[in-house]
């Protein structure tokens, strides 16, 4: 009789100084079983339950992408909460934090369409920010061809780059072109694991070639103490009539405490 192998989990406990010096150095790292895969599979469920009320707000060929989960859904609320997932951010990050938003990204099955390499941080209207990163949270199994992320290590040192086409191949590098010759590290998933990456490091994610769709749950946290800027335009700040040079209000952007 063959035991099945125990899932290995991440903890804020177990969370290594070495792993916290790899996230420095390379801009991500990837952390198995920050939720169990019965939670997983229940958070997918309601998920796959969210997409049918809430609305699409990329609209596009690459993924749907569902925005402010937390504010629409109590299970997922959970999960975009989660106290030990925003421990675990706090320490990688080094400064006090809050939620910027939520999203569920879902490729669909055989969907034909990869996101193409690029940073985050240019998307959002945000100045004096000391950092901000996303915990990419695999609520199925995600192998290389159901459209995990490769990260570019290091590429986190580049800002002040515009935004890129994350449906044009060249955009990234037509900006940084020397990272056409730098590693790139990809990062299969089961379900239950995350992948934290830093703002500014350049990512992508290949298409979904298989029958079964890619479902992942992003939690961005970002600088507590980070002002709004002018631009660029946000659907999560643009409806909320706030006033540029201002901080985040914290029942629309709450602070996590260590």
């Amino acid at each position: 009789m063959t035991v099945a192998a125990a899932q290995p989990r991440t903890t804020p406990d177990d969370l290594t100084d070495e792993t916290v010096s790899a996230y420095r150095r390379d801009g991500f790292v990837h952390l198995p079983g920050v939720i169990s895969r019965t939670d997983a599979a229940r958070y997918a469920a309601a998920a796959s339950a969210a997409r049918e009320t809430i609305g699409d707000h990329h609209d596009g060929a690459i993924f749907t992408q569902l925005l402010q989960l937390w504010r629409h859904d109590e299970t997922l609320r959970e999960l975009t909460l989660n106290p030990d997932l925003a421990a675990i951010a706090t320490r990688l990050a080094g400064v006090p934090l809050r939620l910027w938003h939520d999203q569920l990204l879902i490729k669909e099955p055989r969907n034909g369409a990869a996101t193409e390499f690029h940073q985050d941080q240019p998307y959002w209207p945000h100045t004096g920010s000391r950092h901000a990163l996303s915990a990419w949270v695999a609520l199925v199994d995600v192998p290389v061809d159901r459209g995990c992320m490769t990260f570019i290590p290091g590429s986190q040192r580049l800002n002040g780059l515009r935004a890129q086409d994350l449906s044009d191949h060249g955009d990234m590098f037509a900006v940084a072109p020397e990272l056409q010759w730098e590693q790139r590290v990809t990062v299969p998933l089961r379900a239950g694991d995350c992948t934290i990456h830093n703002s500014h490091l350049a990512h992508c994610a290949t298409p979904n070639f298989t029958d079964d769709p890619r479902i992942a749950h992003v939690v961005i946290y970002v600088d507590a103490d980070l002002r709004l800027a002018a631009e660029p335009a946000h659907p999560v700040t643009d409806p909320l009539g706030l006033t540029t040079g201002e901080t985040l209000p914290d029942d629309h952007f709450p602070r996590f405490t260590a």
